[in-house]
């Protein structure tokens, strides 16, 4: 179980909160689906959730465990937003290897094969697969590992319909050994899939009930 109470992220260089007394909880094996615009303060809460950004202020607890950032860059596994531009290796195997060099191909194997990656060569090189693939390889660098929490940012963004069903359907299957933390401006059909929904705007966090944000779409799309 995740649980944040009251989490607040103000930089001194700011005049307000950018997160403003954050609480939420998500059980393991559920998806969490955070909807709000661009500076809503999205990609901060997933950077303190990882440990890349410290809070200024609450609590983060896994498992009745509080943690620090250390413990929460052990425990969370971030997707930044087009991480096939943070690609480094020359092919999938050196970008899997990248920090991991002892790896062995047992490892190897199970994260390509979670991601629906393992009929393609380890020596294609990351920048010949498409988007969709792409995407499917940033979660496989994250799954090596071994995270329990998966965070993903905007994990939709850029890719064509098809990909994006492709990838949802991904979700869905990783969710049932992860506990994953989604942030998007636009759900679309990811909202099919999550388990807790909330909206943050000014970066106060709302919850939202899944089923009345589907209804919603539905009308707009009617």
């Amino acid at each position: 179980m995740l649980y944040l109470k009251n989490l607040t992220y103000h930089p001194a260089a700011t005049p307000t909160a950018i997160l403003k007394s954050i609480s939420l909880e998500l059980a393991p094996q559920q998806m969490g689906l955070i909807i709000g615009p661009s500076g809503s303060g999205k990609s901060t809460l997933l950077e303190i959730l990882a440990g890349l950004a410290n809070k200024t202020a609450g609590k983060l607890f896994w498992r009745e465990q509080e943690l620090s950032p250390d413990h929460l860059q052990q425990l969370a596994g971030l997707v930044f937003q087009f991480p096939e531009r943070h690609f480094c290796g020359n092919t999938i195997l050196e970008e899997l290897r990248l920090g991991h060099p002892e790896l062995n191909k047992e490892r190897i194997d199970q994260a390509l094969a979670a991601v629906g990656l393992a009929h393609l060569p380890l020596s294609t090189p990351p920048q010949s697969l498409s988007g969709g693939q792409q995407r499917r390889l940033a979660l496989a660098v994250q799954l090596i590992r071994q995270p329990y929490l998966l965070l993903l940012d905007e994990p939709t963004a850029g890719l064509d319909w098809s990909m994006r069903r492709q990838l949802i359907s991904l979700l869905a299957q990783l969710k049932t050994e992860w506990s994953l933390l989604v942030v998007s401006h636009e759900p679309g059909e990811m909202v099919s899939i999550a388990d807790r929904c909330w909206t943050l705007n000014h970066g106060e966090l709302v919850a939202v009930d899944p089923a009345t944000l589907m209804m919603k779409q539905v009308v707009v799309k009617g």
